[in-house]
């Protein structure tokens, strides 16, 4: 993806994301349930940014899914793990079910190790005390140790999916941050991109004065000439 835009979304928020999308009309691209796998260390890293590269899961048929299925090289699961491009975020739909898991450490390895940009099930990790030590961004609804063919066939690699009631396509740009993730639109990326700096900017100058004691009337929004005077003064004063 375009450098500037990725350099961009690493420092807006998912919550300033989720407005500049409203104000588009596109109210559902915060993926539901699913959070960091170590949520402590979320704040200390820069978002996770990267185009989507999805596999998606069925339901489990028993006939069809033995353990030896791993011995096939073409394994969609396996298959996805060693396609998924550098930079990119690998995003599963696994129905939502997190009752087995989608992935586990070995494979989330190998995807840091390729350069991927993140991972992002709706399901489960297992190994998940290893997988949040990685440096890798990893979100998940909750821990699972069942192995992914216990429930889950993997099918699909890079085609539209759903994760967590949210439609991905395929290049959609994903951000994660330590409340969530939230899926970009390709097409809107860049304007959406632009705005949320300009927003972000905007409540970093807010929460100062608030915490200074002002007023939110007339501040936020700036209703007031006041409030965009200042705003501007300190804009410039910031270099923001």
């Amino acid at each position: 993806m375009d450098a500037a835009i990725k350099q961009q979304l690493m420092q807006v928020s998912t919550a300033t994301l989720c407005t500049v999308l409203y104000k588009r009309g596109l109210r559902n691209q915060f993926i539901q349930d699913v959070r960091p796998v170590n949520p402590a260390r979320m704040p200390a890293l820069p978002n996770m940014v990267g185009p989507a590269f999805t596999l998606r899961y069925i339901p489990a048929r028993e006939d069809l899914n033995p353990v030896s299925v791993f011995q096939d090289r073409q394994h969609p699961q396996r298959q996805a793990v060693e396609q998924c491009p550098p930079g990119a975020v690998l995003v599963m739909d696994s129905r939502k079910d997190a009752r087995a898991a989608s992935a586990g450490s070995i494979l989330v390895t190998r995807l840091m190790v390729r350069g991927v940009a993140g991972v992002v099930t709706d399901g489960g990790f297992r190994d998940s005390p290893e997988i949040g030590a990685m440096a890798i961004p990893a979100y998940h609804q909750r821990p699972s140790a069942p192995t992914n063919i216990t429930l889950h066939q993997a099918l699909d690699i890079n085609a539209p999916i759903g994760c967590g009631d949210v439609a991905v396509w395929p290049g959609d740009i994903v951000v994660g941050d330590a409340e969530g993730v939230v899926v970009v639109p390709q097409h809107l990326a860049a304007e959406v991109a632009l705005e949320a700096v300009e927003m972000t900017a905007f409540e970093d100058f807010v929460t100062e004065r608030v915490r200074q004691g002002q007023s939110i009337l007339g501040l936020y929004p700036a209703t007031e000439a006041s409030a965009r005077d200042d705003f501007a003064q300190w804009r410039a004063k910031h270099n923001r």
